[in-house]
This record gives C-alpha cells, structure tokens and sequence, in this order.
C-alpha cells in the first residue's frame, strides 16, 4: 500500500504539476479517486505510469495528465451539467462527477459501459447517469450543457456539440489526424459567439464513427 501511495504522489508531483495543472481542486481529488481502481485487472503496477492503458474494443484510458488537465480547464461548479462522450473505464467519468451537478456519460460499446458501472459502483455517486448509444454527432437533442467532453479524437467537431452548450457552456475536444492533434476548449460566451483556446497538443484514439472531412482524392 506504501508504494501505491508513493506512486500516486510520484504521479501527482512529477507528471501533473509539470503538465501546468495547478489547481488545487484537482490535485486533491487525483489523491482521493484512485486511479488503480479503474484500470484492468493485471495493470494495476502500472496505473500511474504515463501510458494510455488499453481497455479493449479498440478503447484506451487517457494519459493521468490529459485527464487531469481537461478536468482543469473545464472550470467545473457544482451545479454544472456535463456531458461525457466516451466512458471508457469511467475514471475521468469519477472526476467530472465529483466536481459537477450531474455527468451523463455515454459509451458506444456496451461492455465498457457495464466495466465503468462496476468500477464507479464503489464511489456511491448518484449525479451520474450511464447511457449506451452513439454521442458521436451530439447527444440529448440539443440539450443544454454546461460543460462537455469528448473523451476520443475527431478529425472534425460536429456543431452539433458547440450548439448543445449553455451560454458559458466549456466544450473540451481533441481535433485533428494523427499524429498531432491539437485539445481545445471551447466556450460559448454568447448565444452566437464561441471563444476556442488551444490548450496543448497530444493524440488520442478517434472517437468511433466521428465525422469525416472532406478529403481530396487524387
């Protein structure tokens, strides 16, 4: 148990800090939500390495770093209604959820939306709702978000997404082909004006059936 908590402040001290999150919040709750809860079963040594751990059908965790930083930059209060497209383990699902009003996190495979209900079964959160389906192109018919996240890459973000914000509303996406692609946060800081900040460059897995770009063929 030691060198599980050495580990977790190893993570904390030399991979997140340096990755600019300095929010005390999140640094708190890294210490709390226990990563090695929701990785598979075998990898637990490895939880707090800085590698994507693979989770199957063609899913992976995010590095600790990328779900820490987008946890930040998302600027969650406890009234806010998020949006999560892509549950995976359910971790980033865990941390979105103890910061906000309420997650509805939907996951396209069904078998990892059952692994991120067990893994989540043990926290006792109520503000978290599970849904299978394909979020790919947006979800909730146009519900208002107060802030969204789009847990795999996509070449290009449908608007659907952006129109689905409250004013205020924060939309954190990965946009663009391997092998850069560039986290952005979007905010909506009027009915018809959005702000985009580039937050860092990084390469994830494309979210499954995202929308394509036209691409010219020779």
């Amino acid at each position: 148990m030691q060198n599980m908590e050495q580990a977790r402040f190893n993570m904390i001290e030399q991979q997140i800090r340096p990755c600019e999150v300095f929010d005390d919040r999140i640094l708190e709750l890294l210490k709390h939500v226990r990563l090695e809860q929701f990785v598979p079963a075998g990898m637990k040594e490895l939880a707090f390495a800085e590698i994507e751990m693979p989770l199957g059908h063609g899913a992976s965790m995010w590095l600790p770093t990328l779900e820490a930083r987008a946890v930040q930059e998302l600027r969650l209060l406890h009234g806010d209604k998020v949006l999560e497209v892509g549950t995976g383990s359910g971790y980033l699902t865990a941390l979105l959820s103890a910061l906000a009003g309420h997650v509805t996190s939907v996951e396209i495979v069904p078998e990892l939306s059952a692994m991120a209900g067990r893994n989540l079964a043990s926290l006792q959160r109520s503000n978290v709702t599970l849904e299978i389906g394909d979020a790919a192109g947006g979800w909730g018919n146009g519900a208002g978000y107060d802030a969204i996240v789009l847990t795999g890459s996509v070449p290009v973000l449908p608007d659907a997404f952006r129109n689905s914000l409250n004013v205020g509303g924060r939309l954190f996406a990965i946009v663009g082909d391997a092998p850069v692609m560039e986290a952005m946060l979007i905010t909506r800081v009027a009915p018809d004006v959005f702000e985009t900040a580039n937050i860092m460059e990084t390469c994830v897995a494309p979210l499954q059936n995202a929308a394509q770009p036209e691409r010219f063929v020779f």
